[in-house]
């Protein structure tokens, strides 16, 4: 029997060699591949998540987490990809918005909804609304995500969603996160919708681009930095 507790524990550790192990062990045991990122993997990374929002551990110790369940994933997305055949959940084009060039919550919410079965394509930090829009029309994007930590670079969100709307682009959803992301400043750019932390954020991309809703462009928020 898998030993989630343990796993999350050296998740959280940052033990980059356990945790991949552990991973293999549980597949080896039978245990059930999208239970294994839950339960090993997502729910470790939720407790990072939550004290790195507390104040509780700091960049390093949260780097050293996302390596951990990044050497993991190594073993669980073929897997993943397999059980989805050549069918995916939707492409996702993600950035750090432009003068920014903090990526830590982007990057763990990426590598959740790639183990999700979304495609991902990661611009990096420092994007500018350009470069989201010559992305999301070249990888046919379901949805767009950005991440900012800064108070000075977060106004820039509102640039990139009025820029995709004239860009003919305003029917693709637009997800924002970032500590200083607020629900009042969702509301403010017209967010319909906020998760608190990655593995929500997960959730609110399959609601996001799941089958009908309108045309207009929607905007929602996830956790991160």
């Amino acid at each position: 029997m898998a030993d989630y507790a343990l796993m999350n524990h050296r998740l959280f550790e940052g033990d980059r060699e356990t945790v991949p192990r552990m991973t293999e062990e549980a597949l080896a045991e039978g245990c059930p591949v999208l239970e294994v990122l839950e339960d090993g993997l997502i729910a470790g990374m939720r407790v990072v998540g939550e004290d790195f929002k507390h104040n509780r551990i700091f960049v390093p110790e949260v780097l050293l987490a996302a390596r951990a369940m990044k050497a993991a994933m190594v073993v669980l997305q073929p897997l993943l990809t397999a059980a989805d055949g050549d069918s995916s959940a939707g492409t996702i084009v993600m950035g750090t918005v432009k003068g920014d060039l903090h990526d830590i919550g982007k990057n763990l919410v990426g590598m959740m909804a790639e183990g999700a079965g979304f495609k991902i394509v990661d611009l990096g930090t420092n994007t500018s609304a350009e470069e989201f829009i010559a992305a999301a029309r070249e990888h046919d994007a379901d949805l767009l995500g950005m991440s900012a930590l800064l108070t000075t670079t977060m106004v820039y969100m509102k640039t990139v969603i009025d820029e995709m709307r004239d860009a003919g682009l305003g029917h693709i959803p637009v997800c924002i996160g970032g500590a200083p992301i607020s629900q009042s400043y969702a509301d403010e750019i017209g967010a319909s919708g906020y998760a608190a932390d990655a593995g929500s954020a997960v959730e609110l991309f399959k609601r996001l681009t799941a089958p009908a809703g309108d045309s207009a462009v929607q905007t929602a928020t996830v956790g991160g930095s």
